[in-house]
């Protein structure tokens, strides 16, 4: 403002000397004449390079006019400064719209010069005029063109933000508009700002597709808000969860046990259902779903149907509800047809299989129990997983029926005569058949004759040659198999089998092949820390023990290995063979040393006899006949010793 004024003064005082100069030309009638004796009039100066102005007084007015002194301007000048609005960078005010362009609104806030606001802030106005006043914020009240700086957006964003921090602390529900999707959320303007819409904050129920929210206004709630970046999460979900918090309690309140209610079905799972009872969640058990057996609740129940459900129990604390479905009618054992009693056959699905039996569901609700021994006649055992197959369909006798506590006993056999009661005529003792084995056990082997007919192979009984450390070793689980029937308990439902008696007693023929220190040609089938088992002809088994197992070298006979045994034990009750092949070569050895001894005595009795007969020829013994004499002696003596040592 100060150079304003000062600029002023000194256009003032140039025109002020050009005026005089003019004035004293004219008054000598020539103007060159007269501005000639005005200069000569100044005093001589001596000539000075020096700037334009640079001795230019800006406090001298040639003009006569008023003087004002330095506190006089600084006052004048705090006069002209007051006549305008004072604002500050970030301040926000209420602005008039002075003038529109195609692209700007001029604003007038009062300051020394209006502000421009492009257009495109004005958006979200209609019919936007010259005369409307707009609240608008000073970003610079001089940027680096000198224009002042005002943005409607960022008052509307600050405005926005102080709303948004109050209904943060007060709870209050607010409108926006969901404006775009972004990763993980939408965005929603509320009260012009920008907000955060969580994916899982969208509704109780999760939401997969985004889009169909886009464009639409809805109530939210501020539930986090971040002052340091100016940013806030909204949700719809709260509103939802707060109004069926509201008609969870209500619907508490009048809860009871017994109380039938109408809900949707919102999820299965293995173990039952969840109902929404209207804000409120219930829990169907699979259990409490119906009277007969179902392996999963869909079978019954499925998504977004509605039914209705009795209150089975319920907990405020906890807010649990258990519901059933099947209470709504009548228990089947209490409604059961009249013509179910004793000694009725009836029809039944497996819905159930146990070790000890299967349970045949009559009609819903409603089951029996086959045990094990009613399967059958047969006194052989029986495995009810194999027998029964879920979901098969049998026809049953009902054996006891107690209505008082819902328990029935049913029998498949029972669909049939007692085979046993005339077992004698078809299978009567020492008669031969074929039938199937259908189980193994460690001691036996149990054969089907017929269905109801049975008995067990002894272990013992499968063969004459062959011991067997199982009998699955010998025969399989549903293979054929030849027998005889060795004899018939009556009372006890027995049958006592054989299959090596249809075959008659080697034994009783091979006792001489294999007679005790009879030798024969043996291969080892198996070894342990006892003994070897040794295959012979015939089919014949043996056993050697460890010690008799030795080769001549040290080592003893080995699995696969083929080489001569002897027998030394033959019992022909207890079907054992006793062999050796250490005695092989033992005897061997033993008999080698035999003959050299018989061999040496020979020699020696020759020897003695040559003697008897020189003695018997010479008469009268000589020096030389007795050196000759001692020389046989020796002689023989060293023989008989040569024969002891071999």
């Amino acid at each position: 403002m100060n150079l304003f004024l000062k600029q002023l003064n000194a256009d003032a005082q140039e025109a002020t000397g050009a005026t005089e100069a003019t004035e004293a030309a004219a008054e000598t009638n020539n103007p060159v004449e007269g501005a000639a004796e005005v200069a000569a009039a100044k005093p001589v100066v001596e000539e000075v390079v020096a700037t334009a102005h640079d001795d230019f007084d800006w406090s001298v007015d040639k003009r006569n006019v008023a003087h004002y002194s330095k506190e006089e301007t600084e006052k004048y000048d705090q006069v002209y400064e007051n006549t305008f609005v004072k604002i500050a960078d970030g301040e926000i005010l209420n602005g008039d719209i002075v003038g529109l362009t195609k692209t700007d609104a001029v604003i007038n806030i009062g300051f020394k010069s209006d502000g421009l606001i492009s257009l495109n802030e004005f958006r979200d106005l209609q019919g936007v005029k010259i005369g409307d006043v707009v609240e608008v914020m000073v970003v610079e009240k001089e940027d680096r063109q000198g224009n002042l700086h005002l943005s409607r957006k960022s008052a509307r964003i600050f405005r926005a933000w102080e709303r948004i921090m109050e209904v943060h602390k007060t709870g209050e529900v607010v409108t926006g508009t969901v404006t775009s999707k972004t990763k993980g959320g939408l965005i929603v303007d509320v009260f012009g700002m920008e907000t955060f819409l969580p994916g899982s904050q969208i509704d109780v129920k999760p939401v997969t597709d985004y889009d169909q929210f886009v464009g639409k206004t809805m109530e939210f709630k501020v539930v986090k808000i971040n002052e340091t970046i100016k940013n806030a999460v909204v949700s719809h979900k709260a509103l939802i969860e707060s109004d069926i918090e509201a008609q969870r309690a209500e619907i508490m309140s009048k809860l009871e046990k017994g109380q039938v209610l109408e809900g949707t079905v919102k999820n299965i799972t293995d173990f039952g259902a969840f109902m929404d009872l209207g804000g409120l969640d219930g829990l169907l058990y699979i259990t409490d779903i119906s009277w007969g057996r179902i392996s999963h609740p869909s079978e019954v129940v499925k998504m977004d149907q509605k039914i209705n459900v009795v209150v089975l129990d319920f907990d405020d604390d906890k807010k649990r509800i258990s519901l059933g479905l099947k209470q709504l009618t009548p228990h089947p054992w209490d409604v059961l047809p009249e013509g179910l009693a004793e000694g009725t056959v009836v029809k039944g699905k497996v819905v159930n299989i146990e070790d000890y039996g299967a349970f045949l569901e009559i009609q819903p609700g409603v089951e029996g129990l086959v045990h094990v021994s009613e399967i059958t006649w047969a006194n052989t055992p029986i495995n009810a997983k194999e027998f029964f197959k879920l979901g098969d369909e049998h026809e049953a006798k009902v054996v006891t029926l107690d209505k008082d506590s819902r328990k029935m006993s049913l029998s498949i056999k029972q669909m049939t005569n007692d085979p046993w009661s005339t077992i004698e005529n078809k299978f009567p003792e020492n008669s031969k058949h074929k039938g199937l084995v259908k189980n193994i056990t460690p001691y036996g082997v149990f054969v089907e004759l017929e269905p109801g007919i049975g008995g067990m192979i002894h272990i013992s009984d499968l063969s004459w040659l062959k011991r067997f450390n199982h009998p699955s070793d010998y025969v399989k689980v549903g293979e054929q198999i030849d027998i005889i029937i060795l004899s018939i308990d009556k009372e006890n439902r027995k049958l006592q089998l054989g299959h090596k008696q249809l075959e008659e007693d080697p034994w009783n023929s091979l006792e001489e092949t294999f007679a005790i220190g009879t030798v024969h040609e043996g291969t080892v089938t198996r070894r342990d820390d006892k003994g070897a088992l040794v295959q012979l002809p015939y089919g014949l088994e043996g056993f050697a023990p460890n010690r008799h197992t030795f080769k001549e070298d040290g080592k003893q006979v080995q699995a696969d290995e083929t080489a001569p045994f002897v027998v030394i034990e033959f019992d022909r009750n207890e079907k054992r063979i006793v062999l050796s092949h250490t005695r092989i070569w033992e005897q061997v050895q033993a008999d080698e040393k035999e003959a050299v001894k018989k061999e040496a005595k020979a020699e020696a009795e020759v020897t003695k006899k040559a003697v008897k007969n020189i003695q018997s020829k010479v008469e009268k013994a000589t020096l030389g006949d007795l050196g000759a004499l001692a020389d046989i002696k020796a002689k023989l003596e060293g023989n008989e010793s040569e024969g002891e040592a071999k």
